[in-house]
C-alpha cells in the first residue's frame, strides 16, 4: 500500500458568523433596556464613543434621520410644542418655580407636586410582625424565639418550617416554640403564621367573627365541600338548614387565604415602548422611541491622534488599538442603526396587516404568523422572531408587545379565518355576561360560539380559558 500527498481544490459555500454579524444579532434580541445599558458599557469601555447631545443635533443643517422622522420633529415632541411653535406646556413658569439650590420660591399659582401624590416605602410583612413583636411583652428569649418564627414565614404569611425545627435552632422545648406561635398568631394581619389554609381561616374566624362555631366545623369538616360548594351536603351531615350553611358560607367567603400578601406589593412593572404608531387623516404612522437612548458618533480627538501616528514608527501599538477601537465603534452604530431600522420595517408591515384592528377594535384582529412579515420585508423568520421579543409599541388601543399580533387562525362556518385572540375576547365577553347562579359550561360556550360562526371544540374552550385564568363553571357558580 502506497501513501500519497496530494492536494485538491474544491469551491463550497458557508455561511460563517462574522464578529459584526453576531453583534447585530445580539443588539436585535436585546430590550430596549437592555439596548441602553450595553451601550452605557459599550461607551465605558470604548473611549472613541461619544454621546451626542440634541443641541449640537440641531446645529447641523439636517441632523440625524430614522426613516424619515428629522430630529426636529422628535424634538418637538419631547419639548411639547406644537407646529405653529407654540409650546403646550408653560416650560418656564415650571422652571421659575424650581429656582437653583439654596433659593426658596413661593407662589400660590404653583405647579408644584403635592404632598399627597408622593408615596413612601411599604412595610413588608416582616417589618410589620417585628414591629409588633418588639412591641409586645415578651421576654428577650421569646422575642428571639418570635423573631425565627417570623423569618421562617412565606409572602402569603404561613409557616415554612415546623415547630420542631424552630424549637432546635434556638434551643428550646417544642412546647415554648408552639406557645410562641400561637401568640405570634394574634398579630395583625389576622390569620397570620398559620400552618396551613384550614387553621389561616379558623384564626380569622374567631378573631373577625368571634367565634362563630357553625363556621368553624365548616373550616373543620368539610373544607373540600366547600371547595366545590357541595352546601346541600354540608347541610345534611351538619344536620341544619340550608340557609344558615349558605350564610356561613358567605363569612368564610370574605376570609383572606393569602394574609400576608397585602405586605408583599411589587413595584410596577413600567413599560417603555420601541415603537409609537399615531393616526394621521386615515392612515398610521410609525414613529421610533429614540428617547433616552445614547445617540453615538466617533470622537474627532482620537482620529485626529490616529492622523498623528500614521506615518510614527514607535506609535504601532498605540495605531492599533485607536483602529481596533474605531472598528469596534463603527460596528456597533451600524448594528444600531440596522436595529432601528429593522424594527421599523417590521411594525410598518404589523400595521399595515392588522390596519382593522385599529380601526375597529381586537374583534377584526386577523391571523398572522412569523412568515406572513418575513416575506414582507424580505427577511428570516427568526429574524423576526427576535425583532419581536421584548419589543413593545404604543397604539391608539392601547401598548401592546409585537408578539401579540401574531396569532394562529380559526375557520369559520362562513369560510373565513378568525384570530385566535379574538376567540379568546368573545369568550370573556360570554362568561363576564353569564348569570353567575348559572354560569355557562364549556359545551354550552361551544354553542354560543357557533352562533358567531365560530367553530371550535370544548377542549379548545377549556385551553383558552384556563389560559385566561378563568375557573371552571362549578367554580364560578355563586349561591349568594
Amino acid at each position: 500500500m502506497v501513501f500519497e500527498l496530494k492536494q485538491h481544490l474544491k469551491l463550497t459555500q458557508q455561511l460563517i458568523m462574522t464578529p459584526q454579524l453576531q453583534q447585530s444579532i445580539k443588539l436585535l434580541q436585546l430590550s430596549r433596556l437592555e439596548l441602553v445599558d450595553a451601550i452605557c458599557q459599550e461607551m465605558e469601555q470604548n473611549p472613541l464613543l461619544e454621546e451626542v447631545t440634541i443641541d449640537e443635533e440641531m446645529k447641523s443643517d439636517s441632523g440625524p434621520e430614522y426613516e424619515g422622522v428629522k430630529v426636529e420633529e422628535r424634538t418637538r415632541e419631547i419639548t411639547g410644542e406644537s407646529g405653529d411653535g407654540k409650546p403646550e406646556y408653560e416650560w418656564e413658569g415650571m422652571l421659575e418655580d424650581f429656582g437653583p439650590v439654596g433659593v426658596n420660591y413661593y407662589r400660590e399659582d404653583a405647579e408644584a407636586p403635592q404632598l399627597e401624590n408622593m408615596v413612601s416605602q411599604i412595610a413588608t410583612l416582616t417589618d410589620h410582625l417585628l414591629w409588633q413583636l418588639n412591641l409586645s411583652h415578651m421576654t428577650d428569649e421569646e422575642k428571639r424565639v418570635g423573631g425565627q418564627i417570623i423569618g421562617n414565614l412565606d409572602s402569603g404569611g404561613y409557616m415554612m418550617a415546623t415547630i420542631d425545627e424552630i424549637a432546635v435552632l434556638e434551643n428550646v422545648s417544642p412546647e415554648c416554640a408552639e406557645s410562641i406561635l400561637k401568640k405570634i398568631q394574634e398579630f395583625d394581619p389576622p390569620g397570620v403564621a398559620a400552618r396551613n389554609l384550614q387553621e389561616c381561616l379558623l384564626l380569622q374566624i374567631r378573631y373577625l367573627a368571634e367565634g362563630n362555631s357553625l363556621a368553624e366545623r365548616i373550616v373543620c369538616d368539610h373544607l373540600k365541600e366547600l371547595e366545590t360548594k357541595n352546601y346541600g351536603l354540608i347541610a345534611r351531615k351538619q344536620k341544619v338548614p340550608l340557609d344558615a350553611i349558605l350564610e356561613a358560607a358567605t363569612l368564610i367567603n370574605r376570609l383572606d387565604p393569602r394574609p400576608g400578601l397585602i405586605y408583599n406589593e411589587e413595584k410596577p412593572q413600567y413599560i417603555v415602548p420601541d415603537v409609537y404608531v399615531v393616526k394621521v387623516g386615515d392612515d398610521y404612522r410609525i414613529v421610533l422611541n429614540d428617547d433616552g437612548m445614547p445617540r453615538l458618533r466617533i470622537s474627532d480627538l482620537y482620529r485626529k491622534i490616529l492622523g498623528g501616528v500614521e506615518g510614527n514608527t514607535s506609535g504601532k501599538a498605540c495605531k492599533a488599538y485607536i483602529r481596533d477601537k474605531l472598528q469596534s465603534a463603527t460596528w456597533l452604530i451600524k448594528s444600531i442603526q440596522q436595529r432601528q431600522r429593522t424594527i421599523y420595517k417590521v411594525s410598518e408591515s404589523i400595521v399595515q396587516r392588522q390596519k382593522d384592528f385599529f380601526d375597529k377594535g381586537i374583534n377584526f384582529l386577523k391571523p398572522m404568523v412569523l412568515r406572513d412579515i418575513a416575506d414582507d420585508v424580505s427577511m428570516h423568520e427568526s429574524t423576526i422572531s427576535r425583532v419581536t421579543t421584548n419589543k413593545y409599541i404604543h397604539t391608539p388601543r392601547g401598548i401592546f408587545e409585537l408578539k401579540y399580533f401574531f396569532n394562529s387562525g380559526i375557520s369559520r362556518t362562513n369560510g373565513d379565518d378568525i384570530a385566535s385572540e379574538s376567540v379568546k375576547e368573545k369568550i370573556r365577553h360570554i362568561i363576564s355576561e353569564e348569570d353567575h347562579r348559572k354560569p355557562y359550561n364549556d359545551s354550552q360556550i361551544v354553542a354560543l360560539l357557533r352562533n358567531s360562526n365560530i367553530s371550535i371544540a370544548r377542549r379548545t374552550v377549556a385551553k383558552y380559558r384556563e389560559m385566561m385564568g378563568i375557573i371552571p363553571s362549578n367554580k364560578r357558580k355563586k349561591y349568594f
